[in-house]
This record gives C-alpha cells, sequence and structure tokens, in this order.
C-alpha cells in the first residue's frame, strides 16, 4: 500500500506560470533591460524640449512650482514630470532620473498587454504581441521613455480600463465598485494628460457602459463620474481661470488653423499609412521608410477591417448568450475602432502630409491595437498547421505565416540597426555635457542662447545657469517658463551661448564689432561661449 502525503496547502493553492507566460515573461525582462541600459546612457538623446519637463519635475520637487500644463503650452499634461518629482528631490536632475518613471510604465504597458491579449485572444498569441513589444527601433523607443508627456502614461491607463471592464463582465472583480471608480480616475487622468488618447477613451467608455450598465445606473455609476472629475480636475480648474482664448480648446483650435491650407488626401493618407504606421509599429528607422518598408502600412487598414469583421461574426455567433460570454468581442471590436478613428483623425490632418516622419509619434498609440491587428493573421496561421483545411485554406493560412514572419523578422533587423548607431547620440549627448561643463566654467549665472540649447543646458546645470531663449536675429524667441527670461533680462552682464556661424552669432558678432574676439570665452561642441562688457540687447 503506497500512502501519499499531501504538501502544506499553500504550496498547493500558489500559481504556477504556465508555458505561454513563461516565456512572456522573459521576453518581457529583455524589454525591460534593453530600455534599462538604453535609459542609462541618454539614449536616445535629449532635447530642450525634454528639459522642460526635467525643469519642471525640479520645481515640483523643492515646492516651487505645481503646473498643470507644460509651461508656456495649456494642452499637455504634466503626469510625467509629478512621477520624476520624487527622483529627482532625491538623487538630483539627471537624464536617467527622469526618465526611470517611465521605464516603470513601460513595464506595466507589457505586463497589461499580456494580460488583455491572453484575455480577449490566446496565451500563446499575447507572448507573440509581448515579443515584438519588446523590440524597439528609435521612434518607438523615444516615444516609450523621453519625457515629451502624454504617451507612455495613457497607454497603460487605456489597458487597464479595457481589463476592469471585461472583468467587471465576467465577474471577476472583488471590489467592484472601486474598480469601477479606478476606472474613471484613469479616464480623467489619461485625459488631462494627452488628448490624442480620446478616440480610446471614447470605446473604452463604451465597453465599460456594455460591461456594467445596470450598475452603472446606480451609485457605481457616480463614483465612476466622481473618479473621472478627480482625474481631470487639474485641466478643469487650469481652464476655468485661463485668460480668454488661453484655455486648452482655443489654442489648440489655434494650432489647427494655423497648419495652412489642407493638403489633399493623397499626400496625407501616404504620410499616415506608409509612413506613419511601419513607424509607429517600429519597422523603419527614424529617418524614414524605405518603400519595401511601407508594405505593412498598406495591409494594415485591410488587417483592421478583417480583425472588426471576425469580432462583429463572434458576437453574432454568442446571441442569446450572457454579457459574460460576449464581452469578449466586444473588446476586440473596442479595440478595433480606437485604432480606426486615431488613425482616421491623424490622417485628416495637415500634418501627416507636411511632416510624416516628426509627427508619427502621434501614431504611437496604436501599439494599444497590435493584438487586434495581427489576430487574422496568427488565427489564419493556427488553422492552416493545426486543423484540416482546403488547398485554399493551406494557401491562406501559408500566407498568413509568412506575413507575421516578414512582420518580425523587419522588427529584429529595424531594432538591430538602431542598435548598431547608437554611438552617433551618445557623442551627441557628450558634446551637450561638454557645453554645459564649459559654461558652469566660465562663471557665468545668466546666458542667452537658441530654443534648443537653453532649456537642456539649464536643467544640465541644475538651474547653475538660467538660460533665456532668442531666435535668429537676437529677439525674444521661444521661452517657455517666462521666470528664466525675467531673471536673464535682470542680469548687468548676461553671457551669449550660440552655435558657431548661426545666424544669432553672426548678428552677435556685428554688433560687437572689434570687441567680438574679446568677448569670446570658450569655443566648445560647436558652441562659442561670449560675455560683452556690456549688456547686447538689441530689442531693447
Amino acid at each position: 500500500m503506497v500512502v501519499s502525503t499531501p504538501g502544506p496547502q499553500h504550496d498547493a493553492e500558489r500559481p504556477r506560470l504556465d508555458r505561454p507566460a513563461l516565456v512572456a515573461l522573459l521576453l518581457g525582462i529583455a524589454g525591460v533591460g534593453y530600455r534599462l541600459v538604453l535609459t542609462l546612457l541618454t539614449v536616445p538623446g535629449s532635447n530642450s524640449d525634454e528639459a522642460t519637463f526635467g525643469l519642471a519635475a525640479v520645481h515640483i520637487a523643492a515646492g516651487r512650482e505645481h503646473p498643470v500644463f507644460l509651461y508656456g503650452q495649456h494642452y499637455m499634461g504634466m503626469v510625467e514630470a509629478y512621477l520624476a518629482a520624487p527622483l529627482v528631490a532625491v538623487a538630483g536632475p539627471s537624464w536617467p532620473v527622469l526618465r526611470l518613471p517611465l521605464l516603470g510604465l513601460y513595464a506595466l504597458f507589457l505586463w497589461l498587454s499580456y494580460r488583455l491579449t491572453r484575455r480577449l485572444y490566446s496565451p500563446w498569441f499575447a507572448t507573440f504581441v509581448v515579443g515584438l513589444l519588446a523590440l524597439g527601433t528609435e521612434r518607438v523607443v523615444r516615444d516609450q521613455l523621453t519625457v515629451v508627456g502624454g504617451r507612455p502614461e495613457v497607454k497603460p491607463a487605456v489597458l487597464a480600463m479595457l481589463l476592469i471592464a471585461v472583468a467587471l463582465a465576467q465577474d471577476r472583480v472583488r471590489r467592484r465598485w472601486a474598480a469601477i471608480g479606478l476606472a474613471g480616475l484613469l479616464a480623467g487622468l489619461a485625459l488631462w494628460s494627452d488628448w490624442l488618447i480620446v478616440p480610446y477613451l471614447a470605446v473604452a467608455g463604451l465597453l465599460l457602459l456594455y460591461a456594467a450598465r445596470r450598475e452603472l445606473l446606480g451609485w457605481p455609476g457616480l463614483l465612476l463620474l466622481a473618479g473621472f472629475a478627480l482625474g481631470v480636475a487639474p485641466m478643469v480648474w487650469d481652464n476655468l481661470v485661463a485668460p480668454p482664448g488661453m484655455d486648452s480648446l482655443s489654442v489648440l483650435r489655434q494650432i489647427n488653423a494655423s497648419g495652412g491650407a489642407t493638403p489633399p488626401w493623397s499626400p496625407r493618407l501616404r504620410g499616415g499609412l506608409l509612413e506613419g504606421v511601419p513607424l509607429a509599429t517600429g519597422l523603419c528607422p527614424v529617418t524614414g521608410c524605405a518603400r519595401w518598408q511601407e508594405w505593412f502600412g498598406l495591409l494594415y487598414p485591410v488587417l483592421l477591417a478583417v480583425a472588426g469583421l471576425l469580432a462583429l461574426v463572434a458576437y453574432r455567433r454568442t446571441a442569446g448568450l450572457p454579457t459574460a460570454r460576449r464581452v469578449r468581442p466586444v473588446a476586440q471590436l473596442t479595440l478595433v475602432a480606437g485604432a480606426a478613428l486615431t488613425l482616421l483623425a491623424y490622417v485628416r490632418s495637415p500634418l501627416a502630409a507636411t511632416d510624416p516622419l516628426g509627427n508619427a509619434r502621434y501614431l504611437s498609440v496604436l501599439q494599444l491595437s497590435l493584438p487586434a491587428v495581427l489576430w487574422p493573421l496568427w488565427a489564419a496561421a493556427v488553422a492552416c498547421w493545426r486543423g484540416p483545411v482546403g488547398a485554399a485554406g493551406r494557401l491562406a493560412g501559408a500566407t498568413a505565416t509568412a506575413v507575421l514572419a516578414g512582420l518580425t523578422a523587419a522588427a529584429v533587423v529595424a531594432t538591430g540597426l538602431f542598435i548598431a548607431a547608437v554611438d552617433a547620440p551618445r557623442a551627441e549627448e557628450r558634446q551637450a555635457r561638454e557645453l554645459a561643463d564649459a559654461v558652469r566654467r566660465t562663471g557665468l549665472r545668466e546666458v542667452y542662447g537658441d530654443y534648443w540649447t537653453c532649456n537642456r543646458l539649464t536643467f544640465a546645470t541644475g538651474e547653475r545657469v538660467v538660460c533665456a531663449v532668442l531666435d535668429g536675429a537676437l529677439t525674444p524667441g521661444q521661452n517657455r517658463y517666462r521666470p528664466y527670461w525675467r531673471q536673464v533680462g535682470r542680469a548687468e552682464r548676461p553671457g551669449y551661448v550660440l552655435q558657431v556661424d548661426s545666424p544669432a552669432e553672426r548678428r552677435l558678432r556685428r554688433l560687437l564689432g572689434e570687441r567680438a574676439d574679446a568677448a569670446t570665452l570658450v569655443e566648445v561642441a560647436g558652441y562659442r561661449v561670449y560675455h560683452p562688457p556690456t549688456a547686447v540687447r538689441p530689442w531693447r
């Protein structure tokens, strides 16, 4: 007689990772580790836009400012600056410290993507999606790791909302009221952070309404509204006290109106689909897509339409079943609709045609719908290799397998090319540090410079050097943080940090005349630092 002794109860109940989850975990660790190395190396390189968020984090950490929107704007929320402020307070200002919270947001995005994809589709497909999201070209990584507002935080927020809605419909949530309130809070914070997420927020809200429509008629509905109001409160308050014409809607209307004549549909579709989609997906270098790399942009709307059709068919097949059984195809339709609305909004904008490379960042939220877009290919491939199909099915499955393999190979190659070229941004970052060190050694405290120099220099020196922005004619430029402009304006002998042979430097040398060489303190990293005996302010 064999007697077996059961192990401890807690060991029997401990959840274990199955094989797809374990592989996804390893791929996720590789993706996070890859981005951690890039963060420590400050790759992609920093710039003055990111420095403005960093300076806001410095001010928040010191209790000097509590900005709602990016300095000089009235529509880009400052969630990233508030996330970085505690680290800046402890470790001081630096680019890796500023970017570390975004690394955490990326890890959260990967985990939520896996959970949602596994819940809506299949385990191994969720693993495949994590593998693709772990890769990253400069365009993709820049949107994930650089602190320029919005996109890194809104994507996890939307995924969490979708998971909450699916869990509510499937009765997987113990504290349902708290989950509904959390969904409202996430929606409010996402709207404050970046208006680009509005299409996904709209469809996620509809999914939540479908999943918990009866509960939302009572107190949970009020809790949802209260959470949303709390999350969006900073934006609402700032707009209420803003001067006429300076509220968010007015500013956005002015920006859209200043774009000039709207280009025809053809260049906008080309810029949005053939350039924007492959760039945002990580198939092309940041310099643009070659003709052979544009194929996924052509295929994208087709896959989106097929994914929507499959979800509709699945929804019709579950007619008469409870909501718990029907929520999966509805959630799949949500991902399809979010991508379609985002892409439509982008190609309607002149930016899709006038500067498709620079504005492809606005399509980074399409990563939320990557599972929905690729699911028709995965389903066809699996059906071909696992089930009895005819010749047409074999051909379709083989084609789908080839497309998935080609997509993966293109993403791997594009990521490898980016890794091979990291020396260029690292060299540029070293030059920026050399410039900051050289300016500090001169003893200058207040200087003038161009836009792409000033806030970057101020952040790199921890505000030991304060820079005010001039344009090429040495007249006031885009000064996002007005106190810097006033501080430099009060200086009796401000310095000038100007690129060699730039229009601003040529103008300064003409004004100084024979004193130009005597006023030059140092030349470093393509810049000259001047300290004239008297202030040069031609606008006065």
